[in-house]
Parts: structure tokens; sequence; C-alpha cells
């Protein structure tokens, strides 16, 4: 398993204007400043403490780090700042956007990341927190959001791209059974339509879990309207990421999150987000993003391994 941690700058590498603008928005200068690892930013993610106690979280980043990266802030700031106070995610304080860089500022919220590999009893607060994701009705300060299934699209087809130009590392299985796998992938991604909101981009180091046995949802700028279940079945790939072996079919049975999910949507999904992962696994690393290639390669092959185990079951 590859590590997910990002070459990240700390609080005192941020220009001073950044600072200075978060000093402003939490009312007190920052005074202490923890870094924080896990994600794909090469911005800082920072828990503060400001002279007159008041602590907060803070993202920051700009395009001399990264040319996309404050782009993909600008699309959290305006997400969160519309999320409904009833779901489990963390209230936006303010934000600043100037001379090319982009901060967020949070509450602080007194979690911490799931273990992994993943054990049930977490796993089951998780899906307890996207199932108030889905019975959400959306409100109409989000009700523009993108169509999940028009996101992923041309994810969802990697499977032609794949074929035309296979990477030297794919699967056996996968290489034996390419027309297979790209008629689930273009099934499944007539499953992920929907009202729903959809985080889209659920693992580990995207959740905070409480001492009140909540789950709180953290970095939104993919949110969408998609399927119900599209965010449970992320997680359930991600514990099987860290180990194939992961009990997900009783999960599936047994949480009503995936109430409305049929074995077809499984195997479209996990067509899908193989097609994804591995045909982006190929590509150059983004400017200091060093582990995301090989992050996309274990997802690519827990959802080939997955995908296989269901498929020959069947069979």
């Amino acid at each position: 398993m590859t590590s997910r941690w990002t070459t990240r700058i700390g609080w005192e590498q941020l220009p001073g204007h950044v600072r200075g603008a978060v000093n402003e928005i939490l009312d007190s200068p920052v005074v202490e400043a923890t870094g924080q690892q896990g994600g794909f930013s090469p911005g800082t993610a920072d828990r503060t403490l400001t002279a007159n106690g008041r602590r907060a979280f803070v993202k920051a980043v700009g395009e001399p780090l990264n040319k996309e990266s404050p782009r993909i802030h600008r699309a959290e700031a305006k997400i969160a700042a519309s999320l409904p106070d009833t779901l489990p995610v963390p209230k936006l304080i303010g934000s600043y956007d100037a001379n090319s860089w982009v901060a967020l500022v949070f509450e602080d919220i007194a979690g911490s990341h799931p273990q992994t590999p993943w054990v049930a009893t977490e796993l089951t607060v998780v899906l307890n927190s996207l199932q108030k994701l889905s019975d959400l009705e959306v409100p109409d300060s989000l009700s523009q959001l993108p169509k999940l299934h028009t996101e992923l699209a041309s994810d969802f087809s990697g499977w032609e791209r794949i074929h035309d130009d296979p990477p030297r590392t794919l699967d056996p299985w996968a290489s034996e059974n390419l027309q297979r796998l790209r008629d689930l992938a273009r099934i499944g991604l007539t499953h992920l339509e929907g009202q729903t909101l959809v985080h889209s981009d659920i693992r580990s180091d995207n959740i905070l879990l409480t001492d009140e046995h909540v789950a709180i949802l953290v970095d939104w700028p993919w949110a969408c309207l998609g399927a119900p279940w599209f965010d449970a079945l992320s997680v359930l790939l991600n514990a099987r990421v860290h180990n194939s072996e992961f009990d997900v079919d009783t999960i599936i049975q047994n949480h009503q999150v995936f109430a409305t999910m049929t074995p077809e949507c499984v195997d479209g999904f996990l067509a899908g987000m193989a097609a994804y992962f591995i045909d982006s696994a190929r590509l150059p690393a983004p400017a200091r993003l060093p582990t995301l290639r090989a992050f996309q390669q274990d997802q690519g092959d827990a959802a080939i391994s997955w995908l296989r185990d269901r498929l020959s079951a069947t069979s």
C-alpha cells in the first residue's frame, strides 16, 4: 500500500497577505498551527489556534504550487457556504481569494480519520452520516450542481483508451475481459443518475470521526447530484483498498443507505471506477503531487479485484 501523504507547505510558508487575511477572518492572529497530512493538495492544511483562543482549520494554496489547486479551493468555498447546517459537515467561517492564492477557514472539528484498515464499527458510523446525506432534500442553493453521470462520463469511458493503449501493468483478468468491462461501465454510468447530494470523493482522509460517534464529511469541491448510494459504495471500495478480504457484501445487505442499489449498480460502479483509476494512474504526476498516481493505481486494483470476485461468484 502506498502512502497517501502529499508534500504540503506549512503555515509559515504562506505569503504574508494570506496569513494576514486569515487573521482578519478569525479576528485574532494565529499563534499556533499544526500541519495535517493526507489528501492531494500541495497547500497548507493546519489546525490553528489564535491569540484569543479560537480554533479553526485553515487550508490554503496558490498557483505557484499547482495551477489547478486554487480553482478546486474556489469550488469548495462556494459549495461549503451553501451546505445546510443539518448535515454532518464543518462550517465555513470565511474565505480569501487574491493574488493567485485561495484560503478557506473552517471550524475545527475535534476528531480523527477512520482507522485503516477499516473496522466495521467505524464504517457503520460513516454510512450513517451518508444516510443523512442521501435523505436530504437538496436546497435551491445546491440545485445547480453538476450531474454525477455527466461529470464521470469521460472517466467511465477509460476502457476505450485502455483498449487502444493498454498499460503494461494492466491486470491479466482485466485484459482478457476488456469488452465486458467496457459494457459494464457504459451501463453503470446510467445508474449514476439521480437528484441526491453526492460528495463524490469519500475516502478515509476526507472523514473525521468524533467522540460522539458522528462522521463529519470534509473536502467538498467535487459535490454533484446523483445516485444516493454512490458515496457509500465509494467508502466500501476504500475499505477494500486497505483489506481485500473486507466483508463488504454483508454491509451492503444490512445498511439502509444501499436500499435502492441493485447488483447491476455495483458491477457498473466498479467497472467505471476501475476504468477511471487505471487510465489515470499512468499519466504523469501533477506538480507537487507525487503520490497521486500510485493512489489511483491502488484504487483501480481494488475495484478490479472486487469486481472479479463478484463476477466469478455469479458465473
